[in-house]
């Protein structure tokens, strides 16, 4: 028989949610998010509400629901339903049943004038300093890459795609700005390299597999010590990983080392950090139509037992996290990946937490 829910009901069902582990609980708990108050209401000021109209909704709560919209990959529509559903995300939140939510429109807002306000860095570096205030210092060196962030993809004609290369809006979209405000300008095609899978006797097939890829690309510098992102940057897709050394490295690390795949190894980038004071642990090169050398071998298998480290963040943040892009332009694109690297930084930071309090 059916029964209406009684005083006690909701209370023990987060009883008993916290009984099962309630990952939001724990982030809750362990991060004070009032430290983003003030970087959060200087980049979203308030209207004055002398005339009237319905009271803004609490800075910190709105950055806490773009926080869950990047640890579970959510749209804003979805993200208005899932807090009205989700009895995890309103005690995340700090809502009751009867309270309003924030709704697809007002997330799309407050999101919106971060994104003009620039203000993802300042975020980023305040949770940052929260980071090192713990005893959880950059150190042990740095490791750099960059990974491609899916954006949705464009179907451009030739000519069409020549304009957008060459800076230029084209001539079909002028006058039209219901199709121009859905055109992504800013992200690019690349090729994406990966392993082929070995055929049925198992034997592997001398080339590796070329699949295209649309969007952008997340470049990020982690600790060696910890494993948390502390530099990022964002770029189209296409954008050579090499080329973005200097601007991600973070200057703060402990250690001096720097590992790297081979795509940023280079004449320039050895003297810019031989320069700066970096080691270099970058992967050598395979000289060209040489087999490799047993020494430079090694050497790079060692290299690669560090480097490692950095993918685990990307598969996290592609698979729990479930990273893309759905806005159209970078400004709008650097916001999202920023506060997916931000919100991986709060999961690293909470799971740290437990593991050095039980060391």
């Amino acid at each position: 028989m059916d029964r209406s829910p009684g005083f006690f009901d909701f209370d023990d069902r987060l009883a008993e949610l916290s009984a099962k582990g309630d990952n939001l609980e724990r982030v809750k708990a362990v991060v004070d998010f009032e430290m983003f108050r003030p970087a959060l209401e200087a980049a979203v000021p308030r209207a004055d509400r002398s005339k009237g109209g319905w009271p803004a909704f609490d800075h910190v709560l709105m950055f806490k629901v773009l926080v869950l919209q990047a640890m579970h990959a959510l749209s804003d529509e979805r993200t208005e339903f899932l807090i009205k559903d989700r009895l995890s995300f309103m005690r995340f939140l700090g809502l009751g049943l009867a309270d309003s939510v924030p709704d697809a429109n007002t997330i799309w807002t407050f999101r919106e004038a971060l994104k003009k306000a620039d203000a993802i860095d300042a975020l980023f570096r305040r949770f940052d300093e929260a980071l090192r205030s713990e005893g959880f210092l950059a150190m042990s060196g740095q490791i750099v890459d960059a990974t491609i962030v899916a954006a949705p993809k464009q179907r451009n004609t030739i000519e069409e795609k020549k304009a957008i290369k060459e800076g230029r809006v084209p001539d079909d979209w002028a006058d039209k700005p219901a199709r121009l405000a859905q055109k992504d300008r800013d992200a690019r095609w690349t090729v994406k390299y990966t392993k082929a899978k070995p055929r049925e006797d198992g034997s592997l097939p001398s080339v590796d597999l070329a699949i295209p890829a649309f969007g952008y690309k997340n470049h990020v510098s982690i600790d060696r010590g910890f494993g948390l992102i502390r530099n990022w940057m964002t770029t189209h897709a296409a954008a050579h990983d090499g080329a973005r050394l200097e601007e991600v490295l973070d200057r703060t690390n402990t250690a001096s080392d720097v590992w790297a795949d081979t795509a940023y190894r280079s004449a320039k980038n050895e003297a810019m950090l031989a320069r700066r004071g970096f080691v270099s642990r970058i992967h050598r090169k395979k000289p060209p139509g040489r087999p490799m050398p047993d020494r430079m071998r090694i050497a790079n298998a060692r290299k690669s037992k560090v480097r490692s480290a950095v993918e685990h963040v990307f598969a996290h943040q592609k698979g729990p996290m479930g990273l893309v892009v759905r806005t159209i332009g970078i400004a709008r694109a650097r916001v999202k990946i920023g506060m997916a690297n931000l919100a991986y930084n709060i999961r690293r930071f909470v799971w740290l937490r437990t593991k050095y309090a039980v060391a």
